[in-house]
């Protein structure tokens, strides 16, 4: 630094002057050299006779806390005051970094929403439509509704959504129902008065119609209420359709009733749980020709109709068939149910209705079998005719656990209303 400030106070290039040679020349606490005047132009020593003075009004830098303190003067000439500048340095000829990481993340930004929009945008926009979602209340605060996206998962044989699969969207959205209205207790599906109480829900009778059966990828759109049944008794209904066509898939209603969990016995209905649900009761009906009478036991004829009876034991529960109220789920009285229908029929048939009574609950322990009688498809042997059978799910010292009537058609080929790939008689 010292060799460039002689260099430029006796061969000043283009641009430099003395005062910014004087500006070069500063220490690092701020002071100017002895042989710099105030204004920054260097002093030369034994000027030679005759020659120009430079005129310099300084006075001594009074000193502030032991610190010089550069006072401005004003001279009689009004001398130009040359501005000070930040010499040039290499950290200073650097871009603003924080500017530029502002403009490379907006870019960036901007690139992810296109890429977003552009190539993740389903090609279906029923997709979007609660999906994941627990559903939402409707219609004034009385029909809770819910979407279902049919997962390969959850069809069988033939393409089509199983029956199972219905019925546990049929669950899935009472619970959500509860639960979306701010009555789920600490429970299955339990208000708080009823938690309060050790009651829980039990159903006591389903009925329910299928018109047609979904396939994999189609959007389900599930509809459920509540009204009274009885005194003691809660109705709940349900109304399942396509989401794309509108078109009805199955139609149920079901009853419930309460038990004590610790006693495992039928209760009534207090006052406080009915102040509860009471708000949301729907007297809309979703089967409006309920069935009321009876169901027969398998084995029972009527008019002289030939029967056959088909028989299945040693049906055990597993650990993964309880619920959190610790008895086997009614959706897997079903799958019992069926098991002794003849593959005959559920291979060229499908349900259309089914009628179930629930008569006692079934705990891990207990072995059941089940007993279908079949009438319609034995007298004639026409596999284009529909079938009617009555089934028994029972404990196998005798108590009675599910009667059920149900009523099958012969499986529709493509086009037909069912949604299958392919037609009935390759299924």
């Amino acid at each position: 630094m010292a060799g460039s400030l002689v260099a430029s106070a006796f061969f000043p290039g283009p641009g430099s002057s003395p005062a910014a040679s004087a500006r070069s020349s500063k220490n690092t606490t701020g002071e100017l050299p002895e042989n710099l005047s105030v204004r920054g132009i260097v002093a030369k020593p034994n000027p030679p006779p005759g020659a120009m003075q430079v005129k310099a009004q300084a006075q001594a830098l009074p000193k502030v806390n032991g610190t010089k303190v550069n006072l401005k003067t004003t001279s009689p000439d009004k001398e130009d005051i040359i501005p000070y500048t930040a010499p040039k340095t290499f950290y200073n000829q650097l871009p603003d970094w924080s500017m530029l990481l502002a403009a490379v993340t907006t870019i960036f930004l901007a690139a992810e929403k296109q890429w977003t929009l552009l190539d993740w945008k389903p090609k279906k926009p029923d997709m979007l439509a609660d999906t994941f979602g627990f559903g939402r209340i409707i219609q004034d605060g009385l029909v809770f509704r819910q979407n279902f996206l049919i997962r390969s998962y959850e069809i069988g044989a033939d393409r089509t959504a199983s029956i199972e699969t219905l019925m546990n969207h049929l669950q899935e959205t009472a619970l959500n129902h509860v639960k979306t209205a701010g009555l789920l207790g600490d429970g299955f599906g339990a208000t708080p008065e009823m938690s309060k109480r050790n009651l829980i829900w039990v159903v006591s009778k389903i009925q329910l119609l299928v018109e047609r059966y979904p396939s994999w990828g189609d959007m389900v759109q599930v509809d459920t209420w509540v009204a009274a049944a009885g005194k003691n008794g809660m109705r709940r209904d349900w109304h399942v359709r396509d989401y794309n066509s509108g078109q009805t898939i199955l139609r149920a209603t079901s009853v419930w009733v309460m038990m004590n969990k610790n006693t495992r016995r039928l209760s009534k209905m207090p006052d406080e749980v009915r102040a509860e649900i009471g708000p949301y009761f729907n007297g809309r009906s979703a089967i409006s020709e309920e069935q009321g009478e009876k169901l027969p036991k398998p084995g029972t004829t009527f008019d002289g109709a030939a029967t056959k009876q088909f028989t299945r034991k040693g049906l055990t529960p597993k650990w993964s068939d309880l619920d959190v109220n610790q008895h086997v789920n009614n959706v897997k009285y079903i799958g019992w149910i069926l098991e002794s229908a003849p593959i005959s029929i559920l291979e060229k048939h499908e349900l259309a209705s089914m009628t179930l009574d629930y008569r006692k609950e079934c705990g891990r322990d207990s072995v059941l079998q089940s007993l279908t009688t079949v009438s319609g498809e034995c007298v004639d042997g026409n596999t284009e005719s529909s079938i009617q059978c009555d089934h028994l799910l029972q404990l196998e010292s005798g108590a009675d656990i599910v009667k059920a009537h149900t009523e099958w058609r012969p499986k529709r080929a493509q086009g037909e209303g069912n949604m299958g790939f392919f037609p009935a008689e390759s299924a």
